[in-house]
């Protein structure tokens, strides 16, 4: 997979599906316990058995410079489904069946697809939400960083960072809406120095979704690789 390709869908891989920074003007306010938030978030989740949104997603490579800006449709339904359907680049798609994570991007390497195995459970699996707001309060060292708001949706800023060494990212800022609690914007610092947002608009949650967003079935003459 070239380096063209990773910046275009953002670097993503079984280590990093579950993470997806630009500067950011939340108020600075007096220090203020997240705890009680990061519960409210926690709430929210669990009352979540399918969620839909509209994403952008912004990279930033130290060794490239540019960010890179792609868009689409994002789903998720339990801890080991999720998908990425791209409107840009069109046709590129991430796909986490239960049991194997797709990487599809004939933007940019067309005739192939990789395959990866889901992990059972850990920071590695592809639920991109969940990881923030499961048992946040014994799986991070959490700073309130202030309030923001967000078109035109008042939410509480909070800084995560991973007590597990292993994450993939060595910190990650959540943005919690206020009125129902799920998660509205998401940014990562990868360990590799790759900066990630995730904006979600238009979500829509506990609504259908067809099954066919979950699947990925290789079409006839496209190469396999597995890592």
């Amino acid at each position: 997979m070239n380096e063209q390709a990773v910046r275009r869908v953002g670097g993503w891989s079984i280590p990093l599906v579950a993470t997806l920074l630009t500067a950011y003007p939340p108020s600075r306010l007096a220090a203020q316990d997240p705890g009680p938030i990061l519960d409210r978030a926690s709430a929210a989740y669990q009352a979540v058995t399918t969620l839909s949104a509209d994403f952008v997603q912004i990279v930033v490579n130290p060794l490239v410079g540019t960010p890179d800006t792609t868009r689409g449709r994002l789903y998720q339904q339990g801890p080991s489904r999720f998908a990425m359907r791209f409107t840009e680049p069109r046709g590129d798609r991430l796909v986490a069946d239960g049991r194997w994570f797709w990487l599809y991007t004939p933007s940019t390497t067309p005739g192939q697809v990789i395959r990866t195995a889901i992990p059972a459970a850990g920071p590695t699996g592809p639920n991109l939400i969940g990881q923030f707001v499961e048992r946040p309060r014994e799986r991070y060292q959490a700073r309130y960083v202030g309030v923001d708001t967000l078109d035109p949706v008042p939410a509480d800023v909070v800084a995560l960072v991973p007590n597990d060494g292993d994450a993939p990212y060595t910190e990650a800022v959540i943005w919690v809406d206020r009125t129902d609690g799920l998660l509205r914007r998401i940014e990562i610092t990868e360990r590799s120095g790759q900066r990630r947002v995730v904006i979600l608009r238009n979500l829509a949650v506990n609504a259908a979704v067809s099954r066919r967003e979950f699947t990925f079935s290789p079409p006839a003459g496209l190469r396999v690789v597995d890592q």
